[in-house]
């Protein structure tokens, strides 16, 4: 066993005094002739588009969803699947080059194939969108081979706990074998690299962080893990107890030997080597080392909203200019990339999580998308 301590990248650390964000980094700033890109008013570039599919889930999440009581969106407000090609093709002739499906589930939405299949058709300034999901596996053992067929590029699923029990009281569910099921298909159909996301929480499965990275090592997947973040549906979030990307550092140095992977760049995950590779671990460190500065996201709600930020708590409304507001037809595509252009100027320069008057947005994170 090696031992190595590694802090977290000092180039990804906050300077004292600093706004998160208000410094973005190198590589994302707009460049002459960027004029029909999606650029912020600190120049950072909007090239990933996260799409909802649903707000509906499987799982009942301790983390993400309240057992009962789910307020569902309408199933009228939910966008068509003609209208989510139609958004994606507008920001795409504005530079978004990847598009990654979430939910709530988005393999409870039933053309789940269909979606992947037309966005995955979309021409972008750099050739075809680049499709990849967020799930929670359930239903990979069926829908893997067609997903994968349809162009699909790359799928995260989603495990908290190796524990059949834990995994129930954190669920609600007992469905860790459909889980288990649903990573052996996505393999099966040839998903690489195949991640697994995780969200250690203390005293809830913070103990199983080496378990979880040695599992990914043994089934040929990358683990990643989040920090919790202010979205849960209680509201009862509390930094002092959250398990941080520095206490998991720690854990996983205890077992393996972890070399860094470069700079991060615009991607959520700093990255690193464990035992040399092939395998990887990312840590998505969006409290304490903010990706901020280097964001390059877009967020479409399944009811179409646009969020110019996860943490946003004002959205800008697609659907009149859609389905036609007040007996008018639908808006052409100049006024959806108008609105969508005047969205992203308007986005902050961090998600503000340690500021004073820092409020978590309304929404719970199943009704954003991840």
């Amino acid at each position: 066993m090696s031992v190595v301590h590694l802090p977290l990248p000092t180039t990804l650390a906050r300077p004292a005094g600093a706004r998160v964000g208000s410094d973005p980094a190198p590589g994302n700033h707009a460049a002459p002739g960027s004029r029909g890109q999606l650029v912020d008013r600190f120049g950072r570039v909007h090239r990933d588009l996260r799409i909802s599919l649903t707000d509906r889930c499987s799982l009942r999440c301790t983390y993400c969803m309240p057992e009962q009581g789910v307020e569902w969106l309408a199933k009228s407000s939910i966008l068509t699947t003609d209208e989510i090609v139609r958004v994606a093709g507008v920001l795409a002739s504005l530079g978004i080059v990847e598009v990654r499906l979430t939910g709530g589930e988005p393999l409870l939405r039933r053309d789940i194939v269909d979606v992947v299949r037309r966005v995955a058709a979309i021409e972008g300034v750099a050739g075809p969108l680049e499709v990849s999901m967020t799930t929670n596996g359930l239903k990979l053992p069926e829908l893997a081979e067609p997903l994968r067929e349809a162009g699909l590029a790359r799928v995260n699923v989603s495990i908290d706990t190796l524990r059949r029990g834990r995994f129930a009281e954190l669920t609600r569910r007992d469905r860790l074998d459909d889980v288990l099921r649903g990573i052996r298909a996505a393999r099966r159909a040839g998903f690489s690299p195949l991640k697994l996301n995780a969200v250690p929480m203390r005293g809830v499965n913070d103990d199983e962080i080496v378990d979880l990275v040695q599992f990914a090592v043994d089934n040929g997947a990358q683990m990643r893990f989040i920090e919790q973040m202010p979205l849960d549906p209680g509201h009862t979030w509390s930094r002092t107890e959250m398990v941080d990307a520095g206490e998991i550092l720690d854990k996983l140095t205890q077992r393996f030997t972890l070399t860094p992977i470069g700079e991060r760049g615009s991607s959520p995950s700093q990255d690193y080597l464990v035992d040399g590779g092939p395998t990887t671990v990312g840590l998505i460190a969006s409290v304490t080392v903010p990706f901020c500065g280097a964001c390059d996201r877009v967020r479409l709600t399944a009811d179409g909203q646009i969020r110019n930020c996860l943490f946003a708590r004002e959205e800008s409304d697609l659907l009149p200019l859609l389905r036609g507001a007040e007996g008018q037809a639908p808006a052409d595509d100049d006024a959806i990339s108008d609105l969508l252009r005047s969205s992203i100027a308007g986005k902050r320069a961090g998600h503000g999580i340690d500021d004073p008057g820092f409020l978590q947005p309304q929404r719970p994170m199943s009704a954003i998308g991840g």
